[in-house]
């Protein structure tokens, strides 16, 4: 009985030493980020940032791994059901955490499957219109202009349940608008089709709309975040626009798979938020539009729970599923 004991202790010891061990010598080997999208685009931007930035510091390949589908669900659970060890990274999107498990029935759960590890950066979306099809040039034209045509106009989306579709549905319940929503499979054939003339209106990700800052075919109106962006500072607000409350943005950020050793997390955070300070990087975030924040653990987790919250009432709100 006795030699079993110690036999027992001796096997918890052995446990408990080849995960302090794992922890002080992590990367041993690369690292895969898996990102939920296909190659290019803001996720796959800042994976690519931070991957390199990361390779750099540790002397250990870490290596983008895309793995587009199912809005982000197959990326999403390859990682949660990954070992804990630092191997198995996620850049993960907002979407991911805070929509796609309100719209429909995930194979993860967005909170007790992963770790947070560092919010790396956000960004707003902007309303964009076509000026022929809606010549204004002020958000509150651009709500006369919806008033005095309540239901006939139509605004373009990426996808049911999209930020873009989401962040129209929040503005049009804040500003007492009704509009037809035309969902579209993706931005780029959204914003397309509003330069073209066929739809009016869309709530672009920023980094959609910066190509066309300097159009006439497309007036850009109001971004919605609740200061201006640098790359837009002639834009205003949708907050400083009439509506104070309102704010709508996505973050791209580090996840781990459920218990994470803390060392590793800590390890990694510390490590962004001293890359994302360098002159370089900000430069190359700013090309995908989007802002460095490098917010740690603690922060983003609190974000993510935030995030939660919000995107489940804009789901609600907008009557949109997913099956």
């Amino acid at each position: 009985m006795r030699l079993r004991s110690i036999c027992a202790l001796m096997a918890l010891a052995a446990t408990l030493f080849g995960t302090a061990a794992r922890s002080e010598t992590w990367p041993a080997r690369p690292v895969k980020i898996l990102v939920p999208y296909a190659p290019g685009g803001n996720t796959d931007g800042n994976a690519r940032v931070i991957s390199a930035a990361l390779t750099q510091a540790f002397g250990q390949q870490f290596l983008v791994d895309n793995r587009p589908g199912a809005n982000g669900a197959i990326a999403a659970e390859l990682v949660a059901r990954s070992a804990p060890d630092g191997y198995t990274l996620f850049m993960a999107a907002l979407p991911q955490i805070a929509i796609f498990p309100a719209l429909t029935k995930t194979s993860y759960d967005p909170v007790n499957d992963f770790t947070p590890i560092n919010e790396v950066s956000v960004n707003p979306f902007v309303i964009v219109v076509n000026s022929k099809l809606m010549p204004v040039k002020s958000l509150a034209e651009f709500v006369s202009y919806i008033k005095a045509r309540p239901g006939q106009l139509v605004y373009a989306s990426a996808g049911i349940g999209s930020l873009s579709q989401l962040s129209m549905v929040l503005f049009l319940k804040a500003a007492g608008l009704e509009m037809q929503h035309a969902a579209y499979k993706g931005g780029a054939p959204a914003l397309t089709d509003v330069v073209a003339g066929q739809v009016p209106t869309y709530f672009a990700n920023l980094s959609e709309a910066l190509p066309h800052s300097q159009s006439d075919t497309v007036k850009l109106l109001a971004v919605s975040s609740k200061k201006r962006v640098a790359q837009l500072p002639n834009v205003p607000t949708v907050a400083e626009s009439g509506y104070p409350n309102f704010e709508t943005i996505t973050w791209n950020g580090l996840l781990g798979p459920a218990r994470l050793p803390k060392e590793i997390v800590d390890k990694i955070s510390a490590q962004v938020q001293k890359d994302i300070k360098d002159p370089k990087l900000i430069e190359r975030f700013a090309s995908y539009g989007v802002d460095p924040v490098g917010a740690g653990p603690d922060a983003f987790a609190k974000q993510i729970k935030a995030d939660i919250a919000q995107w489940a009432e804009a789901v609600k709100i907008s009557g949109a599923k997913l099956e």
